[in-house]
């Protein structure tokens, strides 16, 4: 595996590949990984001939410092990690190296409508406008034939769609399906900050959201549905921040609230906090991402 810091030095080694008719695959990611990410660069490598990884732990998604300064930082681990799937290239930049200015310089500014506003947007104000700003930068360095990213960031897939459509990119976003853990819960970067206790309560996220699938369909109550389960979570000891039933369609998630129609995509997505960590994960109910 190729490891480049400077993104100078990846954009020639890309060259070179482009110049060879290579296909390039690229899974940006935040260190700390699992099967989740790993599984990214399994599949990306399935529809590629090269495959690139990033591991850059983004400062301007994230509206909380503290959550900032508690991400896990595990490079070594990660690296084995990606040597056991082959992976071609490792770009491992600095926080200087992306954000030359430093990450409170001007930023561009991309305008995803509603999109940014509802269920992560409302809790996290600036959150997707900081991934949109590190995904493309990332992007014009790599210039990836197809980008490959996990469902459990639906929201965060939805927004990188459209930021494709607003620089008018020519990359494929490929969204794969979420990895679970046996017992179901979301594989998560975060999971690792959670006590022996919190974990095995954990799965109750995974539970709910079976929950409102197994009633999907069988009356016209959603949001009842809804409610029930954001109420299951706080007797099961969390702190729930929203939990929805959602049409995603046009490239925007709207709530449900009339029976959608056969060929809609429906969603039940969840965020929720346990022992100081939060955590998101979601199931789609009808149709395809």
């Amino acid at each position: 595996m190729y490891l480049f810091k400077r993104k100078t030095d990846l954009k020639k080694h890309l060259d070179l590949v482009r110049k060879n008719n290579k296909s390039i695959g690229f899974v940006p990611t935040m260190g700390a990984l699992h099967q989740g990410h790993l599984s990214l660069i399994q599949a990306a490598k399935k529809e590629t001939d090269v495959v690139v990884c990033s591991i850059f732990v983004n400062p301007t998604q994230f509206n909380d410092s503290k959550d900032f300064e508690k991400y896990p930082i595990t490079v070594d681990e990660d690296i084995k990690k990606l040597n056991t799937v082959s992976t071609d290239i490792l770009f491992l930049p600095s926080v200087e190296e992306m954000y030359p200015d430093g990450p409170n310089g001007q930023q561009p500014h991309y305008d995803f409508g509603n999109l940014e506003n509802l269920l992560e947007g409302e809790f996290r104000p600036g959150h997707f406008q900081g991934v949109g700003i590190i995904v493309h930068k990332l992007l014009d360095i790599v210039q990836p034939d197809q980008l490959f990213m996990g469902q459990k960031d639906l929201q965060q897939c939805l927004i990188v769609r459209q930021l494709l459509h607003i620089i008018q990119s020519n990359t494929k976003l490929v969204v794969c399906p979420t990895q679970r853990e046996a017992d179901g819960l979301a594989m998560s970067s975060r999971n690792a900050r959670l006590s022996p206790t919190a974990r095995k309560k954990a799965i109750a996220i995974y539970q709910a959201l079976q929950k409102i699938k197994q009633n999907y369909g069988k009356g016209l109550l959603f949001m009842e549905d809804a409610h029930e389960a954001f109420d299951f979570l706080k007797n099961e000891g969390f702190d729930p921040e929203y939990v929805d039933i959602l049409i995603v369609e046009n490239g925007t998630i709207h709530k449900l609230n009339e029976p959608p129609a056969e060929s809609a995509t429906v969603v039940a997505a969840i965020a929720a906090w346990l022992d100081g960590v939060r955590l998101i994960d979601n199931i789609i109910l009808q149709g395809r991402i």
